[in-house]
């Protein structure tokens, strides 16, 4: 792949559903390298989109998705010991934008977590860009709008 290959909806739905379950798995060091630099983000609210002047529940450049990753899966986070076990279910995929080697795809996201004989459901709105490279699709931005994000959240011992 190259940055002048197209993405096809296809290939970003492999790449997306390839992530979550990536991310199920707790597999932090195959995750970290599906980033292309940019931001990881959970705003509060769903109508904000200057992250960077907003609070936010995560905003995550590149030093912080390692450093959360690796509280993660070090077991040195109160919030993670015991790790949460999760299925993802990714659905309704929708490019919003597109450009050569690059697009923006919508989806919905299911987040079901087991932890401490307990299950949650999370929802959201996810919104992926993706760019074509030498080494494959790499994600620059990845923006998880919770539909509760402005309500009580507990406890998040994981990644969108």
């Amino acid at each position: 792949m190259t940055p002048e290959t197209e993405i096809t909806l296809d290939d970003a739905i492999k790449f997306l559903w390839s992530e979550a379950d990536i991310l199920d798995r707790n597999d932090f060091d195959a995750w970290l390298p599906l980033w292309h630099g940019g931001h990881y983000i959970i705003p509060i609210g769903d109508e904000v989109t200057d992250f960077a002047n907003n609070l936010n529940i995560v905003y995550d450049d590149a030093q912080m998705r390692k450093a959360r990753a690796a509280r993660l899966s070090g077991g040195f986070s109160i919030s993670a010991a015991p790790p949460a076990r999760t299925v993802r279910t990714l659905s309704r995929f929708v490019f919003t934008e597109e450009a050569p080697g690059a697009v923006t795809i919508r989806s919905a996201l299911h987040v079901i977590e087991d932890k401490f004989g307990r299950q949650r459901m999370f929802a959201a709105n996810v919104e992926h860009k993706l760019i074509a490279t030498e080494n494959g699709i790499r994600i620059t931005q990845k923006v998880v709008r919770l539909l509760n994000s402005d309500g009580m959240l507990t406890s998040i011992s994981y990644l969108f």
